[in-house]
């Protein structure tokens, strides 16, 4: 890989760090740069804003492994382009996927335009996620029955255009990130390496600490992308004005109260303390409570007990999809995820009056209206889209 230039995403986390160790080693000229892209999250102690501690991480990285590190802000981008639209699907009463949005219109187009600016052959990320080069002329010739969208996709890459690209889980299972980059192109792919495929959690950090790193033992990121862990109703609120709505029992009983349907999504437990319910109900009720049904239009609410029936569901629809590197043909046997390191469900799709549609083998609760699913054909990542009921 001598002389092959590659413009590397440093977080200040250790991943991003051994990514960039582990390019250097493999003969890259690597560069560095940290993105800003969300300054409203606090430290709770500093008072700081979050990303000015792995801005220091990325420093001392850089400094350490002897990499030139360029500051660049896209918080603007992100504010317009993320958030923004995360708060609308919210208030419509969808449950988005902030993250994969954040990775297709943020993460990996503007590092990629910063990376040809500066005359780089590739990017890359310390995501916990598997590329794999396959040849376009031999995959022409063995499905044929849709040989001219691959030769349309191998022609449209930005480079190596005898080569499509797939996704596929990563050697660390726990880590697999493939729910929140399930919307990467081919033209994406082309140019982008993942160091860390074939490396666990736990490997990296044993990596960290044997060259010194500093972040070595540092806690890995949860929450929203970039904006880190937060109670979610709260920044909501921020946006989203509280609207008091009725809460109701699987027969369509009024038993209670709530504060708005765009803070709640199915599946998810209710908290007594975050709803105001009659005591008679609850009193009737002892098992936990859930989200079983949630009308935008009324800001009703239904409830419903651990083990209800109402809770389960074997059927959606699937909205803006997209297919990693083949539009497959129907129907489909394969496996889907509707959350981040959920379980791979085994479903069957097919298109019926020109909609996608998923139906599970077996009823599973929380499938909620805006969220991911993930489509997967055993390791590797179909693709995938934005879940809907009608």
């Amino acid at each position: 890989m001598k002389n092959k230039k590659v413009l590397l995403g440093l977080s200040g986390g250790v991943d991003s760090a051994v990514a960039a160790l582990l390019l250097k080693k493999q003969g890259y000229d690597v560069s560095c740069v940290f993105m800003i892209n969300f300054s409203e999250t606090k430290n709770k102690i500093t008072g700081d804003c979050n990303y000015l501690e792995d801005k220091k991480h990325a420093q001392k990285i850089a400094s350490l492994l002897n990499l030139p590190l360029k500051i660049l802000n896209f918080e603007k981008q992100y504010m317009s382009s993320v958030i923004k639209p995360m708060f609308a699907d919210y208030k419509r009463g969808l449950t988005p996927n902030p993250d994969s949005l954040c990775n297709k219109i943020i993460k990996f187009p503007l590092l990629w335009k910063e990376a040809k600016r500066l005359g780089c052959d590739y990017i890359a990320t310390g995501h916990y996620i598997k590329r794999k080069r396959l040849d376009a002329t031999n995959l022409r010739s063995k499905f044929a029955n849709y040989k001219t969208q691959l030769q349309s996709k191998a022609s449209n890459c930005a480079q190596d255009k005898d080569y499509l690209y797939t996704l596929k889980i990563p050697k660390d299972k726990t880590k697999d990130q493939s729910y929140f980059l399930y919307d990467l192109t081919q033209q994406d792919l082309a140019h982008v390496l993942f160091p860390l495929a074939n490396l666990t959690k736990e490997e990296v950090r044993t990596i960290a600490k044997k060259e010194g790193f500093p972040n070595h033992n540092k806690k890995s990121t949860s929450g929203i992308c970039f904006v880190g862990k937060i109670n979610m109703k709260q920044f909501l609120q921020q946006k989203i004005k509280p609207k008091t709505g009725n809460l109701l029992s699987p027969e369509g009983v009024i038993v209670g109260t709530h504060n708005g349907v765009m803070y709640y999504t199915l599946g998810e437990r209710v908290k007594d303390k975050e709803i105001t319910i009659n005591k008679e109900f609850r009193n009737k009720t002892k098992s936990k409570l859930y989200i079983s049904n949630k009308n935008s239009k009324t800001n009703t609410l239904t409830i419903a007990p651990e083990g209800d029936k109402s809770l389960l569901s074997n059927k959606f629809n699937i909205i803006k999809t997209n297919w990693v590197s083949e539009s497959p043909t129907f129907p489909l046997s394969c496996k889907v995820r509707i959350r981040h390191l959920g379980k791979l469900h085994p479903s069957k799709l097919n298109m019926i009056n020109n909609r996608l549609v998923c139906y599970l083998n077996n009823p599973i609760s929380g499938i909620a209206q805006g969220q991911s699913c993930v489509i997967y054909r055993n390791s590797e990542v179909l693709g995938g889209g934005e879940i809907r009921f009608k």
